[in-house]
């Protein structure tokens, strides 16, 4: 196959590299010192020294002191960090034996970290051109969430979540999502069919360690479809040398019985060799709201494992990542009694009957369900040449996905979708020369959709994407950064033929794309940032061809072979204000995007939806068209720490969007499904430590207030307006400790106190059947919800 020779090509190459490397490397050198407490003196025992684009690091001993394992000399990042502190972030020049201390003040409120999102190696985050969010494993630790989409909503203004049930949740930047966004998991792009409504990012959510979001365009490292911006999940990152650590952590909610069990351990030897193992099991039955009872078929399942193996030296490190990933879950269809109003189950099948109560509230999953699996192995490797880096990055990824509709047939799949990608990444920094840091590179990916079942909803296809970049950056003076690039991509798609209903074509998409941007710091507490960027993105083959129907979506789609590619030209500017007493955050945007692509439904001669007969089933007709479109909104948060009272936090969050078409549609000119107006204020305590055996409390109330959509697409019956509506959600947690050390950490949450009915306008159970008896359409959210977590630490010295 033409994806083997491509592996075997790509790993070829990366091996003649790697070993005519070794007579390159630099010298090499290592960092030691001591972190204390800035207003004690007192040494910081555990603290963190970590180097990112090295992925090696330190924990400070009893008395204070670390030492790093030995790196090539040149010039890192290096991050200082312990809970409860402020992190200290420098760049330190490593040649030879070099000596510094660290000295780390007490805060409430992070203001600085590091990313690798978007950018070609670590840099601050006060420092990129583009706002980037950053969220750690604590942070997920404390939300009452059912998937890690769902999570990020909560933590990041201006992401928000397509959802179809509990399980699926798909990430939205700014209101653009499927494919108009990259997710990324550990270097490599996540593919797995997202250009589906109901087809989730298939990762384990208890395996994520830190979730780094860039909102704005971002083609110029990832190429085609990061218009939007890009969802970067680390799960695998190496622990400090000369330690093995393990964690267990165990979770209940209430709501639809959500039990969850995960743990992982993971070590670094003193040779330079460090692996990590995780596992993950999940079950949720019914979830239930006060309208509509018990939601039929809305559980599911997850066994998810994964982990690495791999070698830090001084002259860099090689990894080998695997994930694999087994997701069952119902498809909630919503279909009802015309008379009683009850759910039905096997609808608009000769089984057809109302479902019991105990259909209604265990786990089992009726027809129509999915079963998802997506396996990946990477190799992941970053080597020193002279001063210089190479990185090369190779990756396999096999993505099944299983429809099954037939009640009489319950294990024969309907679709089929086997997808099989083989992602490639090779990259060069050049060092350090003036303040100027540079890298250029090529990626992309091959990519096989072959359809194993009987019916069929778009074409076998072969689709391969190249693309080259450059990029640079510059800090002058430590206050004023300038960075920018360009990148060619190429996409060559190759649909196959079948059965009279797919014709064989071949389509070949390519663009430039670029960025400019700048960051400057103003003075020590105001950041100022603006950047301008062009992004890129190909149709899809679901978007050119579909034709067929979508037992997930309860659909007819039909594609346009016609379409164009996407092309977009944003504008970003924002200003981040820190002082001892308030945080300001404020982000801007206007994009504008040339040929969007929509699906919208069609009308037949009547003015009424156009139906589809499928074996009996009526399925609405939708069909992609296109068109010029804008997109503009702001998100503004504002935490509130009054000084002396440093432990107390008001903190008020608001995001806003709006697109419409440079023309109208059937009256109608709004983008359709854009998230509405989001505002959520949040009162929280956060106490470094609380009685002899507590650490790390925190108590919180939060209200979370979504507008009413008005702005909607309302041609063809595509959408209707949503009503706003309040949850009042609250939280806390601690780490409870012994002989200061942590036994465990414990999360209490409780979501929709007051069991407030409502209907998000971005989940697409709003559309679903009527209830004759109340005359109410759709599905509606989950209610009141209860969650309890339970983290277990476990750390030793190798």
């Amino acid at each position: 196959m033409r994806n083997k020779k491509l592996v075997i090509g790509v790993c070829s190459l990366f091996t003649i590299l790697l070993l005519s490397s070794f007579s390159l490397i630099a010298d090499k050198g290592l960092l030691t010192g001591k972190v204390t407490d800035a207003t004690t003196n007192k040494p910081l025992v555990g603290a963190s020294i970590y180097i990112t684009e090295i992925k090696t690091g330190a924990v400070t001993k009893d008395d204070g002191t670390f030492t790093t394992p030995t790196v090539p000399s040149g010039k890192y990042l290096v991050e200082v960090s312990f809970q409860g502190y402020e992190s200290n972030i420098q760049t330190i020049e490593i040649n030879g034996t070099v000596t510094k201390n660290f000295a780390l003040k007490i805060t409430y409120a992070e203001h600085e970290n590091v990313t690798v999102t978007g950018v070609a190696s670590a840099i601050k985050t006060k420092e990129s051109v583009q706002p980037i969010s950053i969220v750690k494993k604590t942070d997920l630790l404390k939300e009452a969430s059912t998937n890690i989409i769902d999570a990020l909503t909560h933590q990041v203004p201006g992401v928000a979540a397509l959802s179809t049930g509990p399980a699926i949740s798909k990430p939205v930047i700014r209101g653009l999502g499927y494919n108009r966004l990259v997710v990324i998991n550990d270097g490599v792009r996540q593919e797995g069919q997202q250009w589906g409504d109901e087809h989730g990012i298939e990762i384990d959510e208890y395996s994520i360690q830190k979730a780094e979001v860039l909102k704005g365009p971002a083609s110029l490292m990832y190429g085609s479809d990061a218009m939007a911006g890009v969802v970067n999940f680390i799960t695998n990152a190496p622990i400090a040398q000369g330690t093995l650590k393990a964690n267990l952590t165990n979770g209940f909610t209430d709501n639809n019985n959500l039990y969850n069990i995960s743990g992982n351990i993971a070590a670094n030897h003193a040779n330079g060799f460090n692996w990590n193992i995780y596992g993950t099991y999940k079950n949720a039955s019914s979830y239930q709201n006060k309208y509509d009872g018990y939601v039929l078929n809305s559980g599911f399942n997850e066994r998810n494992f994964g982990g690495y193996i791999g070698l830090n030296k001084a002259w860099g490190y090689t990894h080998l990542i695997i994930s694999n990933f087994n997701q069952k879950l119902g498809i909630i269809e919503g279909t009802r009694d015309s008379a009683t109003g009850k759910f039905l189950i096997y609808s608009e099948t000769p089984f057809a009957r109302i479902a019991t109560d105990t259909e209604l509230k265990n786990g089992n999953l009726f027809t129509p369900y999915q079963h998802v699996q997506h396996f990946k192995i990477a190799l992941d490797n970053n080597i020193s040449v002279g001063n210089d880096r190479l990185v090369f990055l190779a990756a396999y990824q096999h993505n099944q996905r299983r429809e099954f509709g037939d009640p009489s047939n319950y294990t024969t799949p309907d679709l089929y979708f086997n997808l099989q990608t083989v992602n490639y990444n090779l990259q060069y920094n050049i060092a350090d020369h003036n303040g100027w840091k540079t890298s250029f590179g090529l990626n992309g990916m091959y990519q096989q959709n072959r359809n194993l079942a009987m019916q069929v909803l778009i074409p076998e296809y072969n689709q391969f994407d190249i693309g080259s970049f450059i990029l640079t950056r510059k800090t002058f003076n430590s206050n004023f950064t300038v960075s920018g690039g360009l990148r060619y991509d190429n996409r060559n798609l190759h649909s196959l033929y079948y059965n009279n209903r797919f014709q064989d074509f071949k389509r070949n998409f390519s663009n430039i794309t670029g960025s400019a941007g700048l960051s400057y710091n103003a003075s020590e507490t105001v950041t100022l940032k603006f950047n301008i960027a062009r992004g890129f993105r190909a149709p899809t083959v679901a978007e050119l061809a579909s034709n067929g129907a979508h037992e997930g979506t309860n659909r007819y789609e039909y594609g346009d072979v016609n379409l164009k590619s996407e092309t977009s030209l944003q504008f970003d500017g924002g200003v981040e204000i820190n002082t001892e007493h308030v945080s300001v955050n404020v982000s801007t945007f206007y994009n504008y995007i040339n040929n969007y692509i929509f699906y919208r439904k069609l009308s037949n001669n009547t003015g009424t939806d156009s139906l589809v007969n499928v074996n009996g089933n009526m399925l609405t007709a939708f069909q992609f068209s296109q068109s010029n479109a804008f997109l503009y909104g702001a998100e503004f948060n504002i935490d509130i720490h009054p000084h002396p009272l440093d432990w107390l936090h008001f903190e008020n969050s608001f995001s806003y969007v709006r697109g419409q078409f440079a023309e109208s549609f059937g009256g109608s000119s709004n983008i359709p499904f854009m998230p509405a107006a989001r505002l959520l204020n949040e009162l929280r305590g956060n106490f470094k430590s609380l009685f002899k055996n507590l650490k790390n409390f925190y108590t919180k109330i939060e209200l979370d207030n979504t507008f009413k959509q008005n702005n909607i697409f309302t041609s063809y019956n595509t959408e209707t307006v949503t009503n706003g509506y309040s949850l009042l959600n609250f939280g806390i947690g601690a780490d409870v400790q012994h002989a200061n050390k942590i036994l465990f950490g414990i999360y209490l949450s409780a979501n929709n106190i007051t069991d407030v009915a409502y209907q998000s306008g971005l989940s697409r159970l709003k559309y679903t059947d009527i209830n004759n008896v109340t005359n109410r359409q759709g599905v509606f959210n989950m209610g009141r919800n209860f969650s309890v977590k339970i983290n277990v630490p476990l750390s030793f010295k190798l």
